[in-house]
């Protein structure tokens, strides 16, 4: 195998690849990352037996020596990274030996047999789901800061996706904070759900174009196609939890509040907060929300108040200020709507104004108060 391309232009294909590759692994082939002929071009890829990335290469390949040769991921990445911007020629003969060339030097390495590297997976057409890059990756921001990272509740460890003929939904929850984001342009000629680890998703998130995406679920496989890169993730098998039935419905008490003044005043008071607990205390009346933070150990304590829209009944309620945080950074609208019901009932936050084509619900759990007083 041998090519001709320009340092950055290979660089940058081997950083998309490169975050499927594990860092340790009992099978050292993984550590490589996998060159092979493609249609006359090239095709970079990576796995690590969960998630699988696909990158093409537009590069005329001449055809000597081996046409699959995977080659160490790190020192490679690592000779480009250090090169500046530079033509580069690369060669591997027919013992695996891998050579790139500039005109400043040249570097060997050992590579190994292509033949030896996991085959990955082939999936059919079967469920195939036509959309927007653009319009997935925001999926992926949007819900990713809920999922959970307990592994005692796999189901919870990625984004789970709801899609009809009408209508998609991308859900995630950590037991203490959900997110349900409502896409009117995700759709399938037939429902489908399915659950996608978060690593694959943020993988996915980084590789995706703002055009065509592909997306294809078939024999526990997801595959996400940006045109010349390609995502695959190893599905979870695990029923998904009954996320609709803790989402309360009779909110009588409604809040609306500027996104950045709350935010901000939130950020500073969690300052004060409990380094064990985060928790703040929200004490909301007629034209304001008062924030309270109190540290017993360090004898500290902040409160600020922010204007708000409400004339509801008093309501004093707690929350980790890390999770209400989260949920703030997430709406994109200059004011945001709290729905309440008791103190002990989750919150519900939403945009004041949703995004065109899409619904946006986000909820957060309360926490104990000592006192409610």
């Amino acid at each position: 195998m041998k090519f001709a391309a320009s340092s950055a232009d290979l660089l940058k294909a081997l950083q998309t690849v490169s975050g499927a590759v594990p860092t340790k692994s009992t099978l050292p082939i993984l550590e490589c990352i996998l060159f092979e002929e493609d249609e006359g071009g090239l095709r970079l890829s990576a796995t690590d037996l969960e998630i699988s990335i696909l990158q093409r290469v537009g590069v005329e390949v001449e055809g000597q020596g081996p046409s699959r040769v995977a080659v160490p991921a790190k020192r490679l990445i690592d000779t480009l990274r250090a090169l500046p911007n530079l033509p580069v020629q690369f060669s591997a003969d027919d013992e695996f030996n891998v050579v790139l060339r500039t005109d400043k030097g040249e570097y060997k390495m050992v590579g190994h047999d292509g033949s030896d590297y996991p085959a990955l997976p082939e999936l059919s057409d079967s469920s195939r789901i036509e959309t927007d890059g653009a319009l997935l990756k925001r999926a992926i921001q949007k819900t990713s800061f809920a999922v959970s990272k307990d592994a005692l509740r796999p189901a919870m460890m990625g984004i789970y996706f709801q899609i009809s003929g009408t209508s998609g939904r991308a859900v995630a929850t950590d037991g203490r904070s959900l997110v349900k984001l409502a896409l009117e342009n995700l759709t399938a000629a037939e429902d489908i759900d399915f659950i996608v680890p978060e690593k694959a998703m943020s993988l996915a998130a980084k590789v995706a174009s703002d055009g065509p995406c592909v997306l294809v679920v078939d024999s526990g496989y997801a595959g996400f196609d940006f045109g010349t890169s390609r995502v695959l993730a190893r599905l979870i098998d695990e029923p998904y939890p009954n996320y609709q039935a803790v989402i309360p419905v009779d909110n009588d008490k409604k809040m609306v509040v500027d996104r950045d003044a709350m935010l901000a005043a939130v950020k500073r008071v969690a300052l004060y907060s409990s380094s064990m607990t985060n928790q703040i205390r929200l004490s909301v009346d007629e034209g304001k929300v008062g924030i309270f933070a109190e540290d017993l150990e360090r004898a500290s304590s902040a409160h600020e108040d922010v204007l708000c829209d409400y004339d509801g009944e008093a309501l004093v309620i707690g929350f980790n200020a890390q999770y209400l945080q989260e949920v703030l950074q997430n709406v994109d609208s200059e004011e945001v709507l709290f729905e309440f019901s008791s103190p002990n009932r989750a919150g519900v936050v939403t945009p004041s104004e949703q995004k065109e084509g899409e619904t946006m619900m986000m909820l957060i759990m309360p926490v104990m108060l000592n006192t409610y007083a």
